[in-house]
């Protein structure tokens, strides 16, 4: 068994590596809707996420609860198309505290699906099944650091393109979500179960 600086890692490059685009593609829609100084927001909502995905990616490793590694292909691209599609049609700042608890818990529940994502590539390394606790830690904090970086990148393009080029942030919620909801219909049509 490596060591717990090694499941770090892992879980950073599982994370971060642009061959798992599916997930960074979630956190740019995930992100869509925010501006930089709705910091905190960002905050709570990708705590949401992490939330949702470290208990199913520990319900999974442990093998109390799994689904077909087919089926959670499927659902993760679903996810980014629902979240996408969610950040075009659902702006009316008068109903924003409604819209964010709305938003938390889909963070919540989306992260249930992409933690059964993140067990598929966590158990095919898990070398000994006796003592998951240490590995398991490691990778989550792993990805999350991956995460804060990702977001943190996320973040500073939009404030780039929308404080210091102008550009609207309706309109820059508009071209990113729907260019993931472009690329999640490919996704979904690429992955589907029927």
């Amino acid at each position: 068994m490596g060591s717990f600086g090694f499941y770090v890692q892992l879980g950073f490059e599982h994370i971060s590596d642009f061959a798992g685009y599916d997930h960074m593609l979630f956190l740019v829609a995930l992100c869509a809707i925010y501006k930089i100084q709705q910091w905190k927001s960002i905050l709570v909502l990708v705590t949401a996420f992490t939330i949702g995905h470290s208990v199913t990616l520990v319900l999974s490793s442990l093998d109390i609860f799994t689904i077909p590694s087919r089926i959670i292909e499927f659902l993760i691209p679903v996810t980014i198309f629902l979240t996408a599609v969610n950040n075009i049609i659902g702006a009316n700042p008068a109903e924003e505290n409604r819209k964010m608890n709305k938003n938390y818990l889909m963070a919540l529940f989306f992260g249930f699906i992409h933690g059964m994502g993140f067990s598929n590539y966590f158990k095919a390394l898990l070398m000994d099944s006796s003592s998951v606790a240490m590995p398991l830690l490691g990778f989550n904090i792993g990805i999350e650091l991956g995460q804060i970086l990702v977001v943190f990148f996320i973040v500073s393009i939009a404030y780039l393109f929308v404080n210091r080029l102008g550009v609207r942030h309706r309109e820059w919620n508009v071209f990113i979500s729907g260019a993931a909801t472009g690329m999640s219909l490919i996704f979904i049509l690429e992955n589907k179960i029927w």
